[in-house]
């Protein structure tokens, strides 16, 4: 009989910050793939609550988001039996590898990182330190577990680019310390966009609230807020250049129901937009419906949820503080 040795299973990471509830491009777009990969990874899974205070927070107003986005997570399907899922700053290793890191990182690296830029002129009168070197914050958060991938989309590359820098960086300085992890580009992902403005993206920062649907929208608002979605005035049912507006909802109603453009062609075909819209409503709502009932069972429930905080902050510990303690040691800190 011939020995057969299981290959090790990958190890991947994903982080969020609490900074209010995700919208339906969020889920769509990448939480929903987070569920799916915990059957092919190993996963890790954080609430980055440390990130969100670069810019100005309401203390009961944050801790409240933090809560929410854990059992959120929860909600959508990450298993904590499956996956360790975490709030990172009930874990201090984090915080502890981002000053080691910050002193591997150069002034010049930082200064590029477009976000820094992006947020600076949207906070001009909060320009902080945090602000600047949170991408170092970013790359301890990911180092700290060794993951050999990270999925990102377009607006972390440029991170996940700074981290793999800093590992071989440090790994070429001390000796091979840190996994070096590679983007996971999601499989699958609707590219979402505002119902109001189809040419950008879905965002819950919009201040028209009918431009975004939240995953905590009742089926009524859900669906009022698809009939009130930006066509055109063509009113037929078809993927073409220029129709973004009706592009968006099929890309929408695809990922949801699985079909393709042309079966929706087929089932809308002498249909008007209202009936489409309708649709696509109904079936994001029937969607969202089990995932909101079981974010309220266990919003109900904080005892709980601090008691799942609690172990995943352990078992997150644990791996954190073996890395921390190789980086230190390999720095010469005497520990």
């Amino acid at each position: 009989m011939e020995n057969t040795v299981c290959e090790p299973q990958k190890r991947a990471l994903s982080c969020i910050q609490p900074t209010g509830i995700p919208t339906l491009g969020n889920y769509l777009g990448a939480l929903r793939n987070w569920v799916a990969m915990q059957d092919e990874f190993e996963c890790f899974y954080a609430v980055a609550d440390l990130h969100a205070v670069t810019v100005k927070q309401e203390p009961a107003k944050l801790r409240q988001q933090i809560y929410e986005m854990f059992a959120l997570l929860i909600a959508i399907g990450l298993d904590p039996e499956k996956s360790l899922l975490f709030v990172q700053s009930q874990v201090p290793q984090h915080a502890q590898l981002s000053w080691l890191l910050s002193c591997q990182t150069q002034f010049g690296e930082l200064s590029r990182m477009t976000q820094f830029k992006d947020k600076s002129a949207k906070h001009a009168d909060n320009i902080n330190a945090g602000l600047f070197t949170y991408p170092a914050l970013m790359a301890a958060d990911i180092l700290l577990y060794q993951p050999d991938y990270v999925p990102v989309g377009e607006d972390q590359k440029q991170h996940c680019e700074l981290t793999r820098d800093l590992a071989l960086r440090f790994n070429n300085r001390y000796s091979p310390t840190f996994t070096v992890p590679e983007p996971y580009i999601m499989k699958t992902g609707a590219r979402v966009r505002s119902l109001q403005e189809p040419t950008k993206k879905m965002s819950k920062s919009d201040e028209n609230q009918n431009a975004f649907i939240s995953l905590k929208d009742d089926k009524d608002t859900i669906i009022r807020k698809f009939r009130r979605a930006v066509t055109d005035s063509d009113a037929k049912v078809c993927y073409a250049p220029g129709k973004d507006g009706v592009n968006n909802l099929m890309e929408i109603y695809s990922a949801i129901t699985g079909k393709t453009n042309e079966q929706i062609e087929a089932e809308f075909d002498g249909k008007g937009y209202g009936d489409f819209k309708t649709a696509v409503g109904e079936a994001v709502a029937a969607e969202l419906a089990p995932i909101q009932e079981r974010f309220a069972t266990l919003m109900g429930d904080k005892a709980q949820l601090e008691a799942l905080m609690k172990t995943g902050a352990e078992h997150a510990s644990y791996v954190a503080n073996k890395t921390l303690k190789k980086v230190m040691k390999k720095m010469g800190f005497v520990i």
